[in-house]
C-alpha cells in the first residue's frame, strides 16, 4: 500500500510538470519536496516563508534539508504580524496566516512559470480543525499527500523508505499555535516560546510544547517522560533560562503533551 501511494504521488507530479512547494522544513513538506525533486528535478522549487513565527534555527534546518535533498530552495518574507486578524488570535487565526502565505507564494509561482503550488497537508490534517487549509484551497493550492490519502504515520514511513534522515522529526507547527485563542500574539511572545522550546530540545527532548498563557510558560511532555524529566533536569537552571526569555512563571502540564490541546476549548464551546 505504501509503495502504491508513493507511485501515485509521483504520478501527480508528472502531471504537474512544474511545481512550487510551500516548504516549512517539517516532515510533511519535506517529503513532498523530496518526491517533487525526484520526479521534476530543477522544475521543482521549495520556498520557505520566514517571519517572527519561525525561529532562525528552524529556517537553518530547512535549508540544510533542502540542500541534502537537492531541491532548489528560496526564502520569502511574509507579514502576517501586520494583520490584526492574525495578531488578535481569533479561533480562525490560521486562516489569515495561510492567506498571507499563499497570497505571497501564488504570484511568485506564476511569475516563475509554476502552474501549481503544493503544500504538505496530509489526510489526517483534514480531520482536525485547520482553517488554514481552507485559505490554501481558496488560492488553488494542492495537497498531494491528502489527495492520495497519506496519513501522518504513512508520511514518516514513506520518508524512512526514501532514506530521509529526518523521518522521525517531531511535528513543529507555527509558534502562534502555542497561545490560547484571544491572547494577543506579539513578536516578543513568539520569540520567548521559540527559545524555550529550543532550550528543551537541546536537553534531548523531542515531542514537546511550551504553551504561553500570559506570563506563564506551561511545558507539555509525553506523559511517560514527566517523572524522569522532573528527577533529572536541573529545574532552577531551566526556570532561570525561561525567565531570561521573558516568562515570569514556569509550570509543567501533568496531563502531558497532546497535539492540538488548545483546540479543546472549541469542543467545549460547541458541546
Amino acid at each position: 500500500m505504501l509503495v502504491q501511494k508513493l507511485e501515485q504521488l509521483k504520478a501527480l507530479f508528472v502531471q504537474m510538470e512544474r511545481a512550487l512547494v510551500a516548504y516549512s522544513g517539517g516532515i510533511d513538506s519535506t517529503l513532498v519536496a523530496k518526491i517533487a525533486y525526484d520526479v521534476l528535478g530543477d522544475r521543482a522549487l521549495a520556498v520557505t516563508a520566514t517571519s517572527p513565527s519561525l525561529l532562525p534555527e528552524d529556517l537553518e534546518d530547512a535549508s540544510i534539508q533542502a540542500a541534502e535533498i537537492g531541491i532548489r530552495h528560496e526564502v520569502v518574507q511574509t507579514h502576517e504580524m501586520d494583520n490584526p486578524n492574525y495578531t488578535t488570535n481569533p479561533v480562525n487565526r490560521c486562516y489569515f496566516c495561510k492567506s498571507e502565505l499563499h497570497d505571497t507564494l501564488k504570484p511568485l509561482a506564476f511569475s516563475r512559470g509554476y502552474q501549481y503550488v503544493v503544500d504538505g497537508v496530509n489526510a489526517d490534517d483534514l480531520q482536525d480543525y485547520r482553517p488554514g487549509i481552507q485559505a490554501a484551497k481558496e488560492r488553488g493550492t494542492r495537497s498531494p499527500l491528502a489527495e492520495v490519502g497519506v496519513s501522518k504515520l504513512e508520511v514518516r514511513q514513506m520518508a524512512q523508505h526514501l532514506g530521509l534522515p529526518w523521518w522521525d522529526k517531531p511535528a513543529q507547527p507555527c509558534l502562534s499555535s502555542r497561545f490560547p485563542y484571544g491572547e494577543e500574539i506579539t513578536v516578543e511572545k513568539l520569540q520567548r516560546v521559540g527559545r524555550s522550546e529550543r532550550y528543551l530540545r537541546n536537553l534531548g527532548l523531542k515531542n514537546l510544547r511550551v504553551r504561553s498563557e500570559g506570563d506563564t510558560a506551561r511545558i507539555e511532555l509525553p506523559p511517560e517522560q514527566i517523572k524522569d524529566f522532573v528527577l533529572t533536569t536541573e529545574l532552577p537552571a531551566l526556570v532561570a533560562a525561561f525567565q531570561e526569555y521573558g516568562f515570569l512563571y514556569v509550570t509543567l502540564d501533568l496531563e502531558g503533551y497532546r497535539s492540538g490541546k488548545l483546540n479543546q476549548v472549541l469542543v467545549q464551546t460547541l458541546a
